[in-house]
């Protein structure tokens, strides 16, 4: 077979744009003038008859389709009889000789010529619009959340200040008896960025307050002022291989969780690896390993508290049923050093005040570190937090579109020393570092999960699930800050709804009821309601 030549592509190009012109598809008025047009049609079937690849009987079939178009379009109808006279001359000087050309040649032109195009018109936009090449880089997308929020208390409650005055299970509450209506909003912009075939990033920004690192929730009121709109995402990812990346930044939770151990919207900072390597048809691993800060401190010769991190490393299976259905296992260990607080010495030097956490909610055992010296009340933790994770989670496909998805979550801080605590803080506390969450989900997926999908009309979703959660079984600041208003030391039920009333657009309702397990009795039922929009 002959090689090809270099002109063959443009030919090709024309003959997709002929039938275009003469159909009268693109307007003459709207790209040249008629002469320009006829000129440039004139030129196209030379073109044609040069490289072969036009027959006489193609012609015809061509211009009677461009005959008919003319009943419509006088003008039309005589660059058309132009087109005729240029084909027949043509045809009558040369004879056509169409070659075989192989189907992956073919597909190799198409390409070509679909990039050409396309380059061509991006050109065209940039020179029209003044729009730069890499807007086409970059994605954004979002979703506006309206809530109203009920939060009832008990009679038997105790009384706030009891709660919070314990240095042993400081509560940081305001109130633990007046029932409590608030309008909120979230509000999130993010951008995706493509930077090229190995590497991505990402940028999000967030409504809510600045310190506290689980909700982007912002409470209304005109009285405030403006609302924060502040950094929340902003990333690199790497792509090794087809099943290995690696994530540096502050990014989503890379980990298989549930909100037992993690709020939704809790980002992580630092970096994390993760492969996904696949086994076979229906079996898949997936590991994840990283290295989060969660506090620097400047450390000095009077300031003796050393920087927060948390080292976490998870592992896990995924099996695949032929009809979709599927069931994932994980276990994960998280440690978090240098979060137990630390007594300052009777002899009056501050030097373990930052030991003491920057965040947290409620629930953990607490102490007071400047208890030996008689300084200011400063809360540090009790115990140390080293965490097991077991994590199993079953989807049934058998209703297709509909999920009815089993979730069962057990977490055990192996850090939980009593003696060790003891000797520390000079306190004896009671054991409690376990937790355990199990969570039923019946309806559409596309509302699983902290960021919602594409969501279409009448798509729905019921959940029902029970938490039990100790008080040192996690760390309080980063749990679900909805579950009994944040923290620990927490059980009790809660039920779900999701209903999709169009496209992109849903209203969801939340319920929960929680009891504290010990201590001083600390009781609250959560009404959310909210109407979600996403773009």
């Amino acid at each position: 077979m002959q090689t090809l030549k270099p002109s063959l592509k443009k030919t090709a190009l024309a003959v997709w744009l002929l039938p275009l012109l003469a159909s009268g598809n693109i307007q003459a008025g709207e790209r040249e003038s008629l002469e320009q047009l006829r000129a440039t049609t004139t030129n196209l079937i030379e073109l044609l008859v040069q490289e072969g690849v036009l027959s006489k009987q193609k012609a015809d079939a061509l211009l009677q389709q461009a005959s008919a178009g003319a009943k419509a379009h006088t003008q039309q109808a005589d660059l058309q009889d132009d087109v005729k006279a240029e084909v027949n001359k043509a045809m009558d000087e040369k004879t056509v000789r169409v070659q075989y050309i192989p189907q992956h040649v073919k597909q190799a032109m198409r390409e070509e010529i679909e990039h050409d195009v396309m380059e061509k018109l991006n050109y065209k936009a940039g020179e029209r619009l003044g729009v730069p090449e890499w807007i086409d880089r970059i994605s954004f997308h979002g979703d506006i959340r309206l809530r109203g929020q009920a939060d009832e208390f008990p009679g038997d409650n105790a009384d706030f200040q009891a709660l919070s005055d314990d240095p042993t299970r400081a509560m940081n509450l305001n109130n633990s008896s007046e029932e409590r209506r608030r309008s909120r909003i979230r509000a999130r912009l993010a951008a995706d960025v493509h930077i090229n075939d190995w590497l991505t990033g990402g940028l999000q920004f967030v409504t809510g307050q600045q310190n506290t690192p689980v909700t982007p929730n912002q409470t209304e009121g005109i009285a405030q002022g403006k609302y924060l709109f502040t950094l929340d995402r902003a990333f690199l990812q790497a792509k090794l291989t087809d099943w290995a990346t690696v994530t540096g930044g502050r990014f989503a939770n890379p980990f298989m969780y549930t909100d037992m151990l993690w709020d939704p919207d809790l980002a992580f900072d630092g970096f994390a690896a993760t492969f996904t390597p696949k086994i076979n048809a229906h079996w898949s691993s997936f590991t994840t390993v990283g290295a989060f800060p969660i506090e620097e401190v400047e450390s000095s010769s009077i300031n003796k508290a050393k920087d927060k991190w948390l080292y976490s490393a998870q592992t896990g299976l995924k099996w695949t049923a032929d009809n979709k259905s599927s069931a994932k296992v994980a276990v994960a260990y998280h440690d978090f050093t240098n979060v137990e607080g630390r007594p300052n010495p009777v002899t009056g030097e501050n030097y373990y005040d930052a030991t003491a956490p920057i965040w947290r909610q409620r629930g953990n055992n607490t102490f007071d570190i400047n208890e030996f010296n008689g300084g200011t009340t400063i809360i540090g933790l009790a115990s140390k937090f080293e965490l097991v994770n077991l994590m199993a989670q079953v989807d049934l496909m058998n209703f297709d579109p509909v999920h009815v998805t089993f979730t069962g979550d057990y977490v055990r801080n192996i850090g939980f020393d009593q003696q060790e605590i003891l000797k520390r803080t000079g306190n004896l506390y009671k054991k409690e570092n376990e937790g355990y969450n199990f969570r039923l989900d019946v309806g559409n997926n596309s509302f699983m999960g902290p960021y919602v999908q594409n969501v279409m009309p009448r798509e729905w979703q019921v959940s029902l699930g029970y938490k039990r959660l100790e008080a040192d079984a996690v760390m309080d600041g980063f749990t679900d800050s909805n579950f009994r208003l944040g923290g620990t030391n927490a059980k009790g039920w809660y039920v779900y709804g999701n209903y999709a009333i169009d496209k992109n657009a849903w209203i969801s309702g939340r319920y929960m009821s929680a009891d504290s397990i010990s201590g001083l009795p600390f009781s609250v039922d959560v009404l959310l309601l909210d109407l979600n929009a996403r773009f």
